[in-house]
Order: structure tokens, then sequence, then C-alpha cells
């Protein structure tokens, strides 16, 4: 089976995370929300999505198209695959699905196919908060789906483990840590490793390749992607994946996009001092917009940034490259290939931006290719007018 997944306005209310990815590639739970679709549905995903990403995730000939928003579950499935040609699953206005051999947007296919209405309640990502927020229910269920039928590889008799509802994939290392299953499942993906002193409580992903360092205290709802490495407190956080978090300091009901790291020593405030509702950086509207949350940390896109020591405001929004460093709390919106910090900012400038990357890839032995930079490029002159130093 072959689907594609697409972007709705949900795209722009998620940026700055998604002006590197479309919206189905944002993790949330264990999988991101394309692995979610491709593993339940046995399918290949593409992506209708900003023309300047298409290259990296093109489009594929299907005739299914699902929104990149939505992460599926069981009702919701079974109904998507009931769809018939010239058939479009809705949700009020929300477009779910639809199914045609014409090339149409979602906004037409609620005009000119057949409405089936979808009563049921289900999960979709529309803000970044909505990452922390829906990753426990989504880690329980990626955890149902990855190990359903499969047996757990073992762990050394040195850990520690409450509950039984641990899963370690083949390759997974563990010593000396404890692990408390009893509010939430535990998930340690291939080649990850433990070290020595952890106390983790689920639920929890550690997702392949990944590390936790050495006396780490993690808390439930809580995702490292693949390939990084991570350390001291963290609460409530989802990390996308080839990021570092690896030293002390507290990390609290945020989300860490890719290529990204965080220096020791650094901390977010993710409660107001008056406990008062917290507010993110919008783009579109250009101000900050209620997010009927007491608690909310950091956002932190990808590519981005920060010395030792630094200190984030409750409802911090870090774009795209940003180089955060000094003394002080930072200002609440950190734009895009901004440079400085509470003493002020300068622009990070573009060909800098990309020979710290290609480092960065190379440590990683992979390549910073054409295509990529390509929409660093589109990026950075996407976001120009925010950077109004």
């Amino acid at each position: 089976m072959v689907i594609n997944l697409f972007d709705d306005k949900s795209w722009f209310s998620l940026r700055p995370l998604t002006f590197t990815r479309p919206v189905a590639d944002l993790r949330v739970g264990i999988l991101t929300i394309a692995e979610k679709w491709g593993k339940h549905l046995n399918a290949s995903c593409g992506y209708q999505t900003q023309e300047y990403l298409s290259e990296k995730y093109p489009l594929l000939a299907a005739s299914v198209f699902v929104n990149g928003a939505i992460c599926p579950d069981d009702e919701l499935l079974e109904n998507v695959v009931k769809l018939k040609d010239g058939q479009v699953l809705h949700a009020a206005d929300i477009v779910i699905a639809y199914k045609t051999t014409v090339q149409i947007s979602y906004q037409e296919a609620l005009n000119k196919l057949e409405r089936v209405a979808y009563l049921s309640s289900f999960v979709k990502i529309d803000y970044p908060e909505h990452i922390f927020g829906f990753n426990d229910v989504e880690i329980q269920k990626d955890f149902a789906l990855l190990t359903k039928g499969k047996v757990s590889a073992g762990l050394s008799g040195t850990n520690i483990v409450l509950g039984d509802r641990i899963f370690v994939e083949e390759g997974a290392t563990a010593e000396c840590a404890t692990f408390n299953t009893l509010q939430g499942p535990i998930y340690l993906g291939k080649n990850s490793q433990v070290w020595e002193g952890c106390h983790i409580r689920g639920s929890f992903a550690l997702c392949n390749d990944s590390q936790v360092k050495m006396g780490a205290k993690i808390y439930g709802k809580t995702t490292i992607g693949p390939f990084s490495r991570v350390g001291g407190e963290i609460n409530n956080t989802v990390i996308w994946g080839y990021s570092s978090k690896g030293h002390e300091g507290y990390l609290g009901n945020s989300v860490m996009g890719q290529w990204c790291n965080i220096g020791a020593d650094s901390n977010n405030s993710n409660l107001k001092n008056n406990y008062g509702e917290v507010k993110l950086w919008d783009y579109e509207k250009e101000s900050f917009r209620k997010t009927g949350l007491q608690f909310c940390g950091l956002i932190m896109a990808d590519h981005a940034k920060c010395a030792i020591n630094t200190m984030f405001n409750t409802g911090t929004v870090a774009g795209v490259s940003a180089n955060i460093f000094g003394a002080g709390f930072p200002r609440n919106f950190i734009p895009d290939f901004a440079w400085g910090g509470a003493h002020g900012f300068d622009i990070y400038a573009l060909d800098k931006m990309l020979e710290t990357a290609a480092l960065v890839y190379e440590r990683r032995d992979l390549i910073l290719n054409k295509t990529e930079q390509k929409i660093i490029a589109h990026i950075f002159e996407l976001t120009k007018e925010y950077r109004r130093f």
C-alpha cells in the first residue's frame, strides 16, 4: 500500500518545528506520525507538503491521502481503510483522509468528494505544545504497536525494574539503573544505552542508538529520539533525534528538534512565578498566543544551540539555527538564525551556519547534502522578517 500524508493549516501553527519538515515527520510518542501510519498500514509514505521541502519529502503515486497531523488509532484506521474512491473522511471542517485518483488538495476534497463523517475523537497535533501534551498517550499506543507478538531482550541483573511493562530491543544495554514502569511503559530501542546510576520512570522511550548518561533523572511522558545523548533532569519532553542534552540541567515540558545541542548546566523554566497561563510565540500572528497551559517550557527548532549555563524563561521559542549564549534570560522568542542572548542579537550568517552544520553532520558520519543546504537557505530567506534586531 502507498499513501500520501498531507499538510493542512497545522504546518503553519507548528512553526518553527515544521520549517524543516512536513507535519507527519514530527515525533510524538516513540515514532514519527508518518512511521505510525506506515507501520499500521504496512504502507510506504509520501508527502504533500511545502514546495521547498518536496525534494527531500516527495509525493508518491497514490490514491489515498491522510492528514499528517493526525495520529492513527484502531477505529480511525478502520475507517480510513474502508474509504472508497471519491470519498473524504472528515470531522466537521477537518479533513482526515480522502481517496481519489484525481490530484486535488485537501481543501478541494471537502467540496468535490462524497463526505463521510467521523464522529469519534482522535489525536491531532496542531501546536508545538501538543507534542509533549499528547506524548504519554502516543507512547502507550506505539509501545503496543512495536511490541505486539515480540519477546523482549533481557537486561543485566544489576538493574532494578519495578513492574513488568518494559521492552528491550536487540543490542540495548543498561547497568545499575532503576526503571519504574508502574506509571507507564518503558521502551529501549536497538543499540541504546542507559549508563550507571540512572533513574527512569515511565512512560519513557529511548530510541535506537541513543544514550542516557550516568546519574540522569528522567520522569514520565518523555521521548529521546534516535542518535541522541542526554543527561541531567528531563521531564515530559520530546527530542526528535540527532540532538544532545548531555549534561546537568533541567529540561521540562519541552520539545527539541534535530541537530540541537544544549550546553552544560542550562535550564528552562516550565512554570511562571505567578502560576499564570503560559503564552508561546505565534509566527502567523507575530505575537504571543495563549496556550491554556500552566506548565510549558522550551520549544527549540532544528539546528538551534545554546551555550553553558543558559537560562530559558517559561514558554520560550527558539527558531531554526538560533545560537544562544551569555548571561541572563534571553527573550521569549528567539528568531531563526539569531546569534546572541539577553545582551542582544545579531544575524547568524548563512555561510557560517552551513559551515557549522556540515561539521555537526560529519561527527555523525553524515554529509550535509545540497538538498539540506537548499532547505536551510530557503528558511533563512523565509524568516528574514522576524529578525528585527
